[in-house]
């Protein structure tokens, strides 16, 4: 029996990508599980995202539109999804991602396994790795594999069993927080390094920082909850893993230096923003340099 999957999109002003996400999706290659629908919860979209939505939704009837008429946050449009779907699996993709022809198949492949109760693909950057802020992209979604080979934390591109009601609206880190309810619910997380999506990361030093220090401040709101910590909080072994992978290319140690000094930043601000400024990052600025994959 093929097993039963809805895919959730969550976007805010995604014009420059959702159309070449929503034809990636509608030509998956699958044999073993059925996408059943795709629906996009457009969160206060001002751009034409909705429209191309609705243009894709008369050529195939699985794809639904889901408007809120203002912005509400992704964990919002997160639960909107869930609240939306009957399906035995969901699938979250991130609105600025191009899965491969068949990343949802391996995706959902290990689902067969009643005790899998969560998976997550691999996002590989289409960022030029000559250039200094595309080199910290790599390597940073580089060092988010091999971690997760070892321990999984999933993000970008994830599967679930549809057994959770929803998430709080003020997480900044939607992923994680459904990674520990299902594992609270005794179930396995897998990483499915096979099931590829593209992403960009952020162009800018600006955007790195903006994007990084919310990650991390949602991080630290996630551990005080739930006492939950994801794998790649753990700063030592991420340091490790630094120092067993770096040649002794000098330019390759220059930027790797910086990637570290940035992040040691973006980290400080997460810090100061949730203990010291007390920010709620339910609504965050967009990084707009990761916006169009090209």
């Amino acid at each position: 029996m093929r097993i039963s999957v809805s895919i959730g999109i969550c976007a805010y002003n995604e014009e420059k990508n959702i159309g070449k996400l929503l034809e990636a999706l509608i030509n998956q290659r699958t044999e073993k599980i059925k996408i059943k629908e795709m629906i996009v919860v457009s969160s206060g979209s001002t751009d034409k995202t909705n429209e191309i939505v609705k243009e894709f939704s008369e050529k195939d009837q699985r794809i639904q539109l889901i408007a809120q008429p203002k912005r509400e946050g992704k964990a919002s449009a997160v639960n909107e999804f869930i609240k939306n779907t009957s399906n035995e699996i969901c699938v979250l993709e991130s609105a600025d991602t191009i899965p491969l022809k068949d990343t949802i198949e391996k995706l959902c492949l290990p689902f067969y396994d009643e005790s899998v109760g969560m998976t997550g693909g691999r996002p590989i950057p289409v960022n030029d790795k000559s250039t200094f802020i595309g080199f910290v992209g790599h390597l940073l979604w580089d060092l988010h594999h091999k971690i997760s080979l070892e321990n999984p934390k999933l993000g970008e591109l994830v599967a679930f069993r549809n057994i959770i009601n929803g998430i709080p609206k003020n997480t900044a880190v939607d992923e994680a927080w459904i990674e520990a309810m299902i594992r609270k619910e005794g179930y396995k997380i897998l990483y499915v390094p096979k099931a590829i999506c593209y992403n960009k990361a952020p162009e800018s030093v600006s955007d790195f920082l903006k994007q990084r220090r919310r990650i991390y401040a949602g991080h630290l709101h996630l551990k005080r909850s739930l006492g939950y910590g994801v794998s790649t909080m753990d700063a030592f072994k991420i340091f490790n893993l630094i120092l067993k992978n770096l040649n002794s290319n000098y330019r390759e140690i220059l930027f790797t230096c910086g990637a570290v000094a940035l992040e040691l930043v973006g980290r400080t601000l997460g810090w100061y923003d949730y203990y010291i400024k007390k920010k709620n990052y339910v609504i965050w600025e967009m990084a707009r340099t990761t916006k169009e994959l090209r």
